[in-house]
């Protein structure tokens, strides 16, 4: 069995932190009210770019493996990372082997639209790769993100750079659920398409509603 095919072999001793999903690291830096209103309130919600997000994830979630051009493709592969303290599930792994030994690895997450403008989706897939590299033993130096408006990959490398704002990104992301403490909302662009819109709200907090109903109980 290779070490790909059970995971949790190589991780003894798990951390006592409870792990971070690797999905709500993706929120935070999309927004970080988006992550605590999920990982602090337990809200969740849906509208057309989480269905179309569904159907763009539909045959990656389904675990199993195959092989292409020289690489092994499996799907719907359990993440973990004891030193970051992250467990999650990545789309697709594509791994080479030699005698019976992963040699290269690279994760490749898909998505529905075009590439985000935000680092949310880059710093989500070298989390992903943090997290192979730990439980494999190797370096893992990119991946791929899939998208499925254009049907075309775009390659993300992990360099230092990125690197240091993902490690940076949980460690605000384990502050924030710490804290318990929901941000106020805010108006941004990214708010448009948010699943989470009609529950946060954001036009509120520039309308003056905000601060009237807060003077009113004052």
């Amino acid at each position: 069995m290779t070490p790909i095919e059970n995971p949790k072999s190589q991780i003894a001793n798990p951390d006592e932190r409870e792990a971070l999903p690797l999905s709500l690291l993706n929120d935070y830096l999309y927004c970080p009210r988006r992550a605590a209103l999920k990982g602090i309130e337990g809200m969740r919600s849906g509208n057309k770019f989480t269905v179309l997000g569904n159907i763009a994830h539909e045959h990656a979630d389904f675990p199993g493996f195959e092989h292409r051009a020289g690489w092994k493709l499996i799907r719907a592969l359990p993440l973990f990372s004891e030193r970051l303290g992250l467990s999650g599930k990545a789309d697709l792994v594509e791994v080479r082997e030699q005698a019976g030994r992963i040699v290269e690895a690279r994760p490749v997450e898909y998505k529905r639209g075009r590439v985000s403008r935000w680092d949310n989706d880059r710093v989500q897939l070298c989390a992903q790769a943090l997290c192979l590299e730990e439980m494999l033993g190797i370096a893992v130096p990119e991946g791929m993100i899939f998208h499925a408006k254009s049907q075309k990959r775009t390659t993300v490398s992990f360099d230092v750079e990125l690197h240091h704002t993902t490690e940076e990104a949980v460690a605000q992301l384990r502050d924030l659920l710490a804290a318990g403490v929901v941000p106020v909302a805010t108006l941004k662009p990214q708010c448009d398409g948010c699943s989470l819109h009609e529950v946060c709200l954001p036009e509120l907090a520039t309308s003056g509603l905000t601060r009237a109903y807060k003077n009113l109980f004052t």
